[in-house]
C-alpha cells in the first residue's frame, strides 16, 4: 500500500518533495493528469468527473489513501466525492485545511465551534476555479469567525510557471498582489491557494512586504500527512516502489518535472 498524490498537472511535486522530505520511507505513487491541465479553467462537474478519474487510477496502484494536491480539485470536488462518491475503505485528502488550522491555530481534529482568532485580514491568492468555489471561505467558517477574506484570481501565472517564464511569472504575481491591495491594503496574512505557488513563494512576499506573513502548503501539508497517519496506521502497508504516473506525454512531462524537483525524475503512461 502507498500513499497516493494527485494534481492535474506538475504543481503537486512541490507536495510530493516535502511529503518525501518529512516521510522518507513512506512509499508515493503520484498521478499528474497533464493532458486535462489546467483545471483551474474548467466547470464544478468536469473538475469532478476528472478528479474522480485520478483517484480510481491511485486506488488501482494501492493507494486507499489520496492526498489532493490540486487546490482547485480540493476546492471544486472534494467534499461532493466525500459526501457521494467515496468507498467507506477509502480516504481522500485535501491541501486547504492544513492551511487553515496553522491560520487559526488548531489542531487537526479539534472540532470545537469557531472562535475568534488573532488574524483578521486575509489575503488569498488561487486559481479561477479554486476563488469562484470559495471553498477557503467555507472550510474557514467552521472555524473561525470575524476574519475577513479578500481573494484574488491569479489568471495566467500556472501557465507561466509551467513553461518556465520566471519573467512573466513575476510580472504577473505582482499585478495580481497589487490588485489585491488596492481591495485589501492591509493584509495580515497570505495564502498561496495553489501548489504552484511556492516556486514564485520569494515574488509572492516581497510584492506583499515583509509585514505580511505568508502561508505555503507544501511543508502543513506534509506535517498534517504524517500526523494523520500517526493516528490511522491502517492506511500504512508494507508499501511497494514509489512511482510518477501521467496522463500527458512521459517524455515531455519528466522534463519539464525537473524544475519542480531539481532532480531527473522518469514518468510512466497511466
Amino acid at each position: 500500500m502507498a500513499v497516493g498524490i494527485f494534481d492535474s498537472g506538475l504543481g503537486g511535486l512541490t507536495i510530493h518533495r516535502a511529503v518525501a522530505e518529512r516521510l522518507p520511507d513512506l512509499p508515493l505513487v503520484y498521478l499528474g493528469d497533464n493532458a486535462n491541465a489546467p483545471y483551474g479553467v474548467r466547470d464544478a462537474d468536469d473538475i469532478f468527473d476528472l478528479t474522480c478519474a485520478g483517484v480510481e487510477r491511485l486506488w488501482q496502484e494501492g493507494c486507499d489513501l489520496v492526498i489532493l494536491a490540486c487546490n482547485t480539485a480540493s476546492a471544486a470536488a472534494l467534499r461532493r466525492m466525500q459526501e457521494t462518491w467515496l468507498p467507506e475503505d477509502k480516504r481522500v485528502l485535501g491541501v486547504f485545511v492544513p492551511m487553515i488550522e496553522a491560520l487559526t491555530e488548531r489542531r487537526w481534529g479539534d472540532n470545537s465551534p469557531p472562535r475568534e482568532v488573532e488574524i483578521k485580514q486575509v489575503a488569498l491568492f488561487a486559481t479561477p476555479a479554486t476563488v469562484a468555489s470559495r471553498a477557503f471561505q467555507r472550510e474557514l467558517a467552521f472555524r473561525a469567525v470575524g476574519v475577513d477574506v479578500e481573494a484574488q484570481p491569479c489568471g495566467g501565472v500556472v501557465d507561466a510557471i509551467e513553461q518556465g517564464d520566471e519573467i512573466l511569472a513575476e510580472a504577473l504575481v505582482t499585478s495580481h498582489v497589487e490588485a489585491l491591495l488596492r481591495r485589501m491594503p492591509q493584509p495580515e496574512a497570505a495564502i498561496l491557494g495553489c501548489t504552484h505557488y511556492p516556486l514564485v513563494e520569494a515574488v509572492f512576499q516581497q510584492a506583499l512586504g515583509p509585514q505580511v506573513t505568508v502561508y505555503s502548503q507544501p511543508g502543513l501539508v506534509a506535517e498534517s500527512l504524517a500526523d494523520y497517519l500517526e493516528r490511522r496506521p491502517e492506511f500504512l502497508g508494507e508499501g511497494a516502489q514509489s512511482r510518477f504516473l501521467t496522463t500527458g506525454d512521459p517524455t515531455r512531462v519528466s522534463g519539464k518535472a525537473v524544475q519542480f524537483l531539481r532532480r531527473p525524475l522518469r514518468f510512466e503512461t497511466a
